[in-house]
């Protein structure tokens, strides 16, 4: 269940906090058996829906990748992530915190992003064990 503090301005839920609400379309990837099945369902709850996998075929609004330390390639992972994301679509970066297995160094997420296309904005607090950081294509001047 997600709440607001009072007069509604500090978003306190998970999908609050990541700018998700009903009836978007969030994609999946990088899921495995350690990933948060709370954090899962409070985002399936707050958009009304399931969220898709990398086969769903359509665009999306955001992306909920689930990365490791040994996963491969994070720029890889990046590119791939923004096959079907909308144009001014978001990217949610979840890695395991610092000093968990899997964690990733936030050094090699400030990397990986520009060379992917990327622009690094904020982290929100997600999970116990998950960090999240929000990732999104640089505006481009028409």
């Amino acid at each position: 269940m997600t709440s607001t503090a009072p007069g509604g301005t500090t978003p306190t839920g998970p999908a609050e906090r990541m700018g998700l609400k009903a009836g978007s379309v969030v994609q999946e990837l990088g899921w495995d058996n350690d990933t948060d099945d709370d954090l899962r369902v409070a985002l399936e709850d707050a958009i009304d829906g399931d969220l898709v996998d990398g086969d769903y075929g359509n665009v999306v609004d955001a992306v909920l990748l689930w990365w490791r330390a040994d996963d491969g390639d994070l720029v890889d992972g990046l590119v791939d992530a923004l096959t079907d994301l909308v144009g001014g679509g978001v990217i949610w970066l979840l890695t395991p915190k610092i000093g968990r297995p899997g964690a990733v160094d936030a050094a090699d997420i400030a990397e990986a992003a520009p060379i992917a296309g990327l622009a690094q904005t904020t982290a929100a607090t997600v999970s116990k064990d998950w960090a999240a950081t929000r990732l999104v294509a640089p505006k481009t001047i028409a």
